[in-house]
């Protein structure tokens, strides 16, 4: 508006272009005109400023609905992936306080089922936490130098029961001299995320590979199998929180429905990109990036590589 205002003034009293002066005007129509256009200025200033005003408002309005929808989606999904495991787990446990009779091997195998629906309650909890962490505190996370080829090369040592149960490879190909400045408890989730999506998902027999190069904005990693891969149409909708291609085939197998979520939380956190594709002829590839290190200052942390 004070722009209009002052372009109105500024074209009335140099109307002519040779004139080098401010000089009174002659004629009264000179002045009608300049407070005319000072008055539509204004009026449109205002008009303006009430529209923009109103968008304003709308946008803030939708986005708050979409954000109450989302957390009403999100409290529903959570409720029913705890719904299922703790109905499990009183189920086994009532048959087992009300058959004294029951037989020792059927007792330990109802023991184990609970066990096992107890552990998958515990990573779903986890994984929310780590969620809330990312939503929430993100700016409370602590920074620190890492060691990512040492980091996933703890990741690769503690997984090589279930690879080998799986009869899967593990083709780490990172170079030596990777770190970053990051989160280390986020950074581990995207590593081992990955690794355990793959374990659970991409079939036996199959080949995890990751790489990385050294870009002008940081790293870039490379994580593929060629195991089954997923449809075409699952991809755009894989990092969602609970969303699953299979849903019964996932919970047998353990999964929240949070892994890669989280991973694309973490990658962002780290200030990178990540995106999924289809290998072929089948297989899954995620490639993401993650920013490089400063260099360390003197009395400043140490890099760390192991878990908390």
């Amino acid at each position: 508006m004070v722009v209009f205002v002052l372009y109105a003034i500024i074209f009335i009293l140099f109307e002519d272009y040779d004139r080098r002066y401010i000089e009174p005007f002659e004629e009264a129509s000179d002045w009608h005109l300049l407070l005319f256009s000072v008055v539509v200025m204004a009026g449109l200033g205002w008009l303006l400023h009430g529209y923009s005003k109103r968008m304003d408002e709308r946008i803030t309005r939708e986005q708050q609905e979409k954000q109450n929808q989302m957390r009403r989606e999100l409290t529903q999904n959570i409720a029913h992936e705890l719904k299922t495991p703790v109905a499990s787990i009183l189920a086994y446990t009532d048959t087992i306080l009300d058959t004294p009779q029951m037989d020792e091997k059927t007792r330990q195998r109802f023991i184990e089922r609970t066990n096992a629906q107890a552990r998958r309650l515990t990573h779903l909890m986890q994984d929310i936490a780590v969620l809330n962490k990312l939503d929430y505190a993100a700016d409370m996370l602590q920074r620190e130098r890492i060691d990512v080829a040492e980091l996933v090369a703890d990741v690769v040592q503690e997984s090589e029961r279930a690879l080998e149960a799986k009869e899967m490879t593990f083709r780490n190909c990172l170079p030596q001299d990777i770190c970053i400045e990051g989160n280390w408890q986020m950074t581990y989730s995207i590593f081992r995320n990955l690794t355990d999506n793959a374990i659970n998902y991409a079939g036996k027999g199959s080949t995890i590979s990751l790489t990385a190069t050294r870009q002008e904005d940081g790293w870039h990693f490379c994580f593929e199998d060629n195991g089954v891969g997923v449809a075409e149409e699952h991809l755009p909708r894989l990092f969602e929180r609970f969303y699953r291609t299979d849903k019964g085939r996932s919970r047998d197998l353990g999964g929240t429905g949070l892994g890669l979520s989280i991973v694309k939380n973490a990658v962002q956190f780290h200030g990178g990109t990540i995106s999924v594709s289809l290998v072929a002829p089948h297989g899954l590839r995620f490639q993401f990036s993650l920013a490089p290190s400063r260099p360390p200052q003197r009395g400043g942390a140490p890099s760390r590589t192991g878990k908390k």
